[in-house]
């Protein structure tokens, strides 16, 4: 089992970075089930799949996560771009 990092970009246009097991999954539990998603999308949907990077362990996902939420918008936007340009949504 992998850990998959993603970003989603919300109704307000601002962008969420989370990890999870399974993307499609979390996905739907940020655009529905209360108390599912996490308290900052809830009141920012709905979101959309942006960005997703795969990885073999949580630390590594984790440890990507932490640099990415470091970032500024301009930045992910900029890895965004790039991963749409290689045709995926990341690595």
């Amino acid at each position: 089992m992998g850990y998959s990092l993603y970003i989603v970009e919300c109704a307000d246009r601002t962008f969420y970075t989370g990890i999870a097991t399974d993307v499609r999954r979390r996905v739907l539990e940020h655009n529905g089930a209360k108390g599912k998603g996490a308290r900052y999308t809830s009141a920012r949907r709905p979101v959309v799949l942006v960005f997703e990077a795969r990885f073999t362990t949580r630390s590594d996902a984790l440890k990507e996560e932490a640099r990415i939420k470091q970032l500024t918008r301009q930045q992910k936007q900029t890895l965004i771009s790039a991963a749409r340009a290689a045709g995926s949504k990341g690595t």
